[in-house]
């Protein structure tokens, strides 16, 4: 029987593990925000891949760990403080990031993903861990195929439903990502009946240095989350005080381009988002904005861009559709 104090090691290390790979994805965005490397080595090719295996990681452990916390029955006190915690903390980063990066912060990241899986998940705890699986799976196969056009707009974005283009941050939507809690579940249910769970796999890195480490940052996730990124950007500014990055305007321009075009075109045309983005640049450029603007010393949404950015999109839309080159 699982107790109110029972843990499992090696789900704290595997825990831990997740973390630090997420702090290691973080600092390799943080060094893209203060310009020390290209945007896209973050948000393209390897390194999108591995953010999107560390949130998988994360929400698979989030099923396991609802299979044990509730294996004997729900003690809903304990419960609702534990949810309590987390949703706080998923509010606490939803202002941060709304008055830090308004035009992208995060309103539906993964911390707000595990505050709904934690209460979706109780609807599921009784099925059989094949069950879990299979509905886990078409969970998340079906997701690209679930757009509808009739919700965008009505602040449903962070269903995965609505056919519109999402900026932010962090974006776990629950649709797919849901469907991955559920497949943790499945996971968790199908080891707890074999009692594979009351093993520990890691027992003898569990006693190293290393893994007692980990351990312990994986029993303090929360408050890891909280303080690693704000702790990464405060000693890279403080670096970047002493040896600023140096900025190729030319590659600048190019990673304004390639950002601009791409969410341009989910909505519009090639032709209209060419004028679009050129006309935002060079205006930019012409009110000394330009550069601020992609060191983040200033935000998008912020008076000055967002009036060059209507004036724009006012031009632009005044381009036929069936202008484009390619129709």
């Amino acid at each position: 029987m699982i107790t109110r104090k029972h843990r499992f090691p090696f789900l704290d290390v595997l825990r831990g593990i997740a973390l630090v790979a997420m702090a290691i994805y973080h600092f390799g965005w943080d060094l893209a925000f203060f310009n020390y490397v290209a945007p896209e080595l973050v948000n393209e090719g390897p390194w999108k891949y591995f953010a999107r295996s560390i949130a998988s990681s994360f929400l698979l452990l989030v099923g396991v760990g609802l299979i044990l916390a509730h294996s004997n029955g729900i003690r809903w006190q304990g419960f609702w403080l534990r949810w309590a915690k987390i949703a706080g903390a998923a509010l606490l980063i939803t202002v941060a990031t709304y008055f830090a990066t308004p035009d992208a912060f995060i309103f539906f990241g993964i911390l707000h993903q595990i505050a709904f899986a934690s209460l979706a998940g109780l609807l599921f705890l009784r099925l059989p861990w094949l069950a879990l699986i299979a509905i886990g799976v078409v969970w998340v196969i079906a997701a690209p195929y679930l757009r509808f056009d009739v919700l965008a707009g009505l602040h449903l974005s962070w269903t995965g439903l609505a056919n519109e283009t999402v900026r932010s941050n962090d974006y776990v939507p629950v649709f797919p990502w849901f469907g991955v809690v559920l497949i943790g579940m499945g996971i968790g249910a199908f080891l707890f009946r074999r009692d594979v769970l009351f093993a520990n796999p890691f027992e003898k890195f569990s006693d190293t240095g290393l893994g007692r480490l980990l351990a312990f940052i994986g029993r303090h996730s929360l408050i890891f989350y909280l303080l690693h990124q704000p702790v990464l950007i405060a000693l890279i500014y403080v670096y970047s005080l002493v040896l600023p990055a140096q900025i190729d305007p030319a590659e600048l321009s190019a990673g304004f381009q390639n950002n601009c075009q791409q969410t341009c075109q989910a909505q519009y045309n090639q032709t209209q988002c060419a004028y679009y983005c050129n006309c935002v640049e060079t205006d930019l450029v012409e009110a000394e904005l330009f550069t601020p603007l992609m060191n983040g010393e200033i935000q998008f949404g912020e008076q000055e861009p967002l009036a060059i950015s209507q004036a724009c999109s006012l031009d632009m839309l005044a381009i036929p559709e069936g202008s484009d080159d390619n129709g």
